[in-house]
């Protein structure tokens, strides 16, 4: 059995030491030029390359075909489960169905994580491990789904243009928060894994603050939970956050993470975001 992924994915350094997972890398453009992101180029060379050009980038998926290469090359080693991106963000997950019609010797499962970034990582180490431990298919896909039930993402930015020309928010809406110097505080809803608005502040230091206090609403403060911090470029926005979730909860700390180039393509450099669970809620890991 083998586990496949995708680069919508981000991960703490080390997290999959020991793991056997194959990501497929997503692409971007950028100045007439191509990328596989994270095999081509690097999340720190993409923001430091945003900071020179003011061209926007382009993101695009792999083809049918070439995750019917993927496919092909595991399909001896049994059942193949492919933990991806949110198809409510990215037509990834039909292009890799596709690519799966190509390949019937292959059987491929789909895991839809309902989210992207850290928040599909988890998922992904979740179902690695339990591979790993040697669970059967459908034990791995229930350990799977608590992990998505229980994890909430949210996230601020400080530039909206890469939002609106990724289409990943309408234009006039985020043209008219563009120039009142609005910060959405966005999260990724769980029934169609599609990016919703969970507040706004006036600040990006105050949308910050924000994220801690609108993430209390719903969990007492004081509660134990399971954090992580994302960010594009910005580790000193993350360590605001951080600060602010630690007034707030008893904060489980795994290291911090780099938005992956072609995510960071969609938001451009600054966002800082954190990825959550209640311990309580979260299942035992293999």
């Amino acid at each position: 059995m083998r586990i496949v992924t995708d680069s919508g994915m981000d991960i703490s350094p080390g997290a999959l030491d020991g793991l056997d997972v194959t990501q497929i890398p997503l692409k971007l453009e950028l100045d007439g030029k191509t990328y596989l992101s994270g095999v081509d180029i690097q999340a720190d060379e993409f923001y430091e390359l945003l900071l020179t050009t003011d061209s926007l980038p382009i993101t695009s998926l792999p083809s049918p075909g070439e995750f019917a290469d993927v496919y092909r090359k595991l399909a001896p080693d049994g059942p193949i489960i492919y933990v991806h991106i949110s198809s409510g963000l990215s037509n990834t997950y039909q292009a890799a169905h596709s690519g799966a019609e190509l390949v019937p010797e292959a059987e491929v499962i789909f895991i839809d994580t309902m989210t992207l970034s850290a928040a599909q990582g988890w998922q992904v180490v979740a179902a690695a491990r339990a591979v790993k431990a040697g669970w059967p298919v459908e034990k791995i896909k229930a350990l799977v789904k608590q992990v998505r039930d229980a994890t909430e993402t949210i996230y601020t930015l400080p530039d909206l243009r890469y939002l609106i020309h990724g289409g990943r928010i309408s234009h006039m809406k985020g043209l008219l928060a563009s120039v009142l110097g609005i910060k959405p505080l966005i999260g990724v809803t769980k029934t169609d894994g599609k990016y919703y608005d969970r507040g706004k502040s006036p600040t990006f230091n105050r949308a910050l603050e924000s994220i801690a206090k609108t993430i209390a609403k719903d969990i007492p403060e004081g509660t134990k939970i399971r954090t992580q911090i994302a960010h594009t470029a910005n580790p000193e926005g993350a360590e605001k956050l951080r600060e602010a979730m630690n007034k707030r909860f008893d904060c489980q700390w795994f290291p911090d993470s780099t938005v992956a180039p072609v995510l960071g393509a969609h938001t451009g450099r600054g966002l800082v975001g954190v990825i959550y669970a209640r311990v309580s809620d979260y299942p035992d890991l293999p």
